[in-house]
C-alpha cells in the first residue's frame, strides 16, 4: 500500500507488546484501521524512511504492516491490546 500520509508512532507499550510477539513467534489476529481482519506470524520490527512496520507472514507470504494502521491485535497469552498514538 503506498500511502504519503504523515506516520504516527504508536504508544511504547503497545511496541513492546509487538516486539514480544516477535520474539515469540507468535499468531496473531490482527484488525487494521481500515477494518480488515487477518491472521499473521509477527516476524519482525522494522523502520524505513522514519516509519515503522510489523513483518508478519500470512500463508507463506511475508508482507510489511505500518504500525498506525493496525487498529488492534491479540494473542491468547497476550490479550487483545487497542493500538493508540503515542504522546
Amino acid at each position: 500500500m503506498l500511502t504519503n500520509e504523515a506516520y504516527k508512532p504508536i504508544n511504547c507499550d503497545d511496541y513492546d507488546s509487538l516486539e514480544l510477539a516477535c520474539q515469540k513467534h507468535w499468531t496473531l489476529a490482527l484488525t487494521l484501521k481500515s477494518g480488515e481482519q487477518l491472521k499473521a506470524k509477527a516476524k519482525d520490527i522494522l523502520s524505513r524512511k522514519n516509519v515503522e512496520y510489523l513483518t508478519v507472514e500470512i500463508a507463506g507470504e511475508t508482507s510489511d504492516l505500518r504500525l498506525d494502521h493496525i487498529a488492534s491485535f491479540s494473542h491468547p497469552d497476550l490479550g487483545t491490546v487497542v493500538v493508540s498514538e503515542s504522546d
